[in-house]
C-alpha cells in the first residue's frame, strides 16, 4: 500500500481512509436496515440523547470536533426533521440544540443494530479492535498535552536551524553511501550489479582509482551523498548522488553537486559526465542549471541499464 511506504507523512491520510471505511460500512448497514440516519450523524445525536439540550460549543468539544462543523452538521439535522434549536430555559441568551420526537424514536430503535455492529467490528478486527481503541485513546491524550501542529513546527524550525555540512568520505560513513542511494534506487529503478559492487566497496571502485566522495550532514544525520568516479586521467563521472526523501528541499543535493564541480576543477580535469534517467525530472533541471549540457544519445559503452540521460559540464554554460 503506497501511503505505507510514507509512513508519518501520511498519517493524516491513512486514518481519513479508515474512517470513510468505517462510515461507508456504517451507512451501508443502516440503509440495509431501514434505519433513518446516517453514521456522520451519530456523534452529535448520541451525545445530545445521553447529554439532553446542549450549545453547539458544548457538543463540539465533547466530540472532539470544530464547532464550524458542528454547527454545519446541524444545519442537515435540523432540514432532516432531527434536531430544532430552541432558546436556552435556563438562559435566553443562548441557543440550545434538543432532538426531536423523530430521532427520538429513531435512535431507541437502534439498540439492536448498535449491539451488531459491537460484535461485528469485534468479528471483523479481532484484538486489532481493542488495541486500536487503547491506541486512540491515547494519541487523544498526547495531542492534549501537546498539539501534532505545534510540534511540527518545532521540528521544523529546528532543522532549518541546523548547519547543513558537506564533508569528505571517512570509513564511519561507508553505511550510508549504500544506505543512501539503495533508497532512491530501489523507489524508483532497481539495484544492479554494478551499482552493487560500487555501493558495497567505495574503496576498491571509487577511491582507489583517483576519485572522491562526499556526504551531506546535517546536525549528527547523514543526509546525502554523492561520488566523483576517476575514470581515466582526466576524465570524471559524476555519479552515486542520493539524498534522503525525508530532507529534500534543503539544498543538500546542490551543495553536493557543487562540492563535486569543485573537486573536477581542482584536479585541473578535462572531462566530466553523468548518465541519469528522463523520469528524474528534478535532478536533471538541477544539473543542468549546475552547467551539464544534455547529449544526444545515451553514453557509448553505458554500464547502467536505466540510464536514458547523457550529460557533459561545460564550464560557464
Amino acid at each position: 500500500m503506497y501511503l505505507a511506504s510514507l509512513g508519518k507523512l501520511a498519517l493524516g491520510s491513512r486514518l481519513k481512509a479508515l474512517s470513510d471505511h468505517f462510515y461507508g460500512a456504517a451507512d451501508e448497514v443502516y440503509r440495509t436496515l431501514g434505519a433513518p440516519i446516517e453514521s456522520r450523524w451519530l456523534p452529535v445525536l448520541r451525545y445530545l440523547w445521553d447529554s439532553g439540550p446542549s450549545t453547539v460549543t458544548d457538543v463540539a468539544k465533547a466530540i472532539g470536533q470544530t464547532h464550524s462543523a458542528v454547527s454545519q452538521l446541524t444545519d442537515k439535522l435540523v432540514r432532516g426533521g432531527m434536531v430544532r434549536r430552541r432558546r436556552d430555559l435556563a438562559d435566553g441568551r443562548r441557543t440550545v440544540l434538543v432532538l426531536t420526537d423523530k430521532a427520538q424514536d429513531a435512535l431507541a430503535a437502534l439498540g439492536p443494530t448498535w449491539c451488531a455492529v459491537r460484535r461485528g467490528v469485534a468479528a471483523s478486527l479481532g484484538e486489532h479492535a481493542v488495541r486500536l481503541l487503547d491506541a486512540i485513546a491515547a494519541c487523544e491524550r498526547a495531542l492534549q498535552d501537546r498539539p501534532v501542529a505545534g510540534s511540527i513546527l518545532a521540528e521544523h524550525a529546528a532543522i532549518k536551524a541546523m548547519p547543513l555540512e558537506i564533508v569528505p568520505y571517512a570509513p564511519a560513513l561507508r553505511e550510508h553511501f549504500y544506505r543512501l542511494n539503495a533508497q532512491w534506487l530501489e523507489r524508483h529503478f532497481r539495484i544492479e550489479d554494478i551499482d552493487r559492487a560500487v555501493l558495497s566497496d567505495p574503496e576498491r571502485h571509487i577511491l582507489q582509482p583517483g576519485g572522491t566522495i562526499f556526504f551531506a550532514r546535517l546536525g549528527e544525520e547523514v543526509i546525502g551523498t554523492c561520488a566523483l568516479l576517476q575514470e581515466s586521467p582526466g576524465v570524471f563521472e559524476l555519479t552515486k548522488m542520493g539524498v534522503d526523501e525525508t530532507f529534500r528541499g534543503l539544498g543538500a543535493g546542490r551543495r553536493l553537486l557543487d562540492a563535486c564541480i569543485a573537486e573536477f576543477h581542482r584536479r585541473n580535469g578535462r572531462t566530466l559526465f553523468l548518465e541519469s534517467n528522463s523520469r528524474l525530472a528534478t535532478a536533471v533541471r538541477m544539473y543542468e542549471r549546475a552547467g551539464f549540457v544534455m547529449q544526444p544519445s545515451v553514453r557509448p559503452g553505458s554500464h547502467y541499464e536505466r540510464a536514458d540521460v547523457y550529460m557533459i559540464y561545460r564550464q560557464g554554460a
